[in-house]
């Protein structure tokens, strides 16, 4: 089997920027501004001829039991139990704070592989990660997400008991999936009807405009068929977009 790599913390430490680089892509949209991300997020990559699945999610909020936070978080802990691995990431530059520590109090709950990463470690010396070793979560794993530093190595350990692609069967991906685009204006509902063909909540469908802002691609069978769903962010005027 090919392996599911979460990617969890809190908004803003770098989850997407790291998606990007783990995917070599630039599908999840980056910016200084927290809580840009919201669905999961699916995305393909390969270290070493070992190819991997990684999730990208929103904010991770443990405590949090309304509004459009708690169905980020519920995002995030169905990406938990979907992953193999789930890769808990921490923001060097602000140091260690309560909403990492209750992230980390969810995730001991999870029998999951879960790696410690410090991003945007550059340029700072190992006592920069003393802090985070009170998460009781074992070492943890410096990188630069930004910069690609430490992020080879680290995928490396992270598939080190995982096969190469020549090792798993690849015969189920043969047959071209049929891509499908549902757009249409903020909020009239494009979220809702995915959820509804594949029957399960996959993404947030939430009465405020705007919920959906990166471009989610969702797999769906259909009658044999195999589908890929991609649900965008609403089409607006060019001059009222942010």
């Amino acid at each position: 089997m090919v392996p599911v790599v979460a990617l969890v913390g809190r908004p803003n430490v770098g989850k997407s920027t790291l998606f990007n680089r783990l995917t070599r892509t630039r599908n999840a949209i980056v910016a200084d501004f927290p809580g840009l991300t919201r669905d999961r997020h699916y995305g393909e990559g390969r270290v070493g001829g070992k190819p991997y699945i990684v999730i990208d999610t929103g904010g991770f909020e443990p405590l949090r039991t309304e509004g459009i936070v708690k169905e980020m978080t519920g995002q995030a802990e169905l990406a938990v139990t979907e992953a193999d691995i789930v890769l808990f990431i921490v923001d060097a530059r602000s140091g260690l704070v309560p909403q990492d520590e209750r992230i980390a109090t969810s995730l001991r709950t999870t029998n999951k592989k879960i790696y410690l990463i410090v991003n945007k470690a550059e340029g700072l010396g190992i006592s920069a990660l003393a802090e985070f070793y009170e998460l009781g979560l074992g070492e943890p794993y410096p990188i630069s997400a930004a910069h690609g530093e430490g992020v080879g190595p680290l995928m490396e350990l992270v598939l080190e008991d995982y096969p190469t692609e020549e090792e798993i069967d690849k015969s189920d991906d043969a047959v071209r999936k049929i891509k499908v685009a549902v757009a249409g204006r903020p909020n009239s509902g494009k979220s809702t009807l995915i959820n509804a063909l594949i029957g399960e909540d996959r993404l947030i469908a939430y009465d405020m405009p705007g919920t959906t802002r990166d471009a989610i691609e969702v797999e769906f069978q259909y009658k044999d068929r195999d589908y890929t769903l991609n649900d965008t962010p609403g089409l607006m005027r060019k001059g009222k977009v942010f």
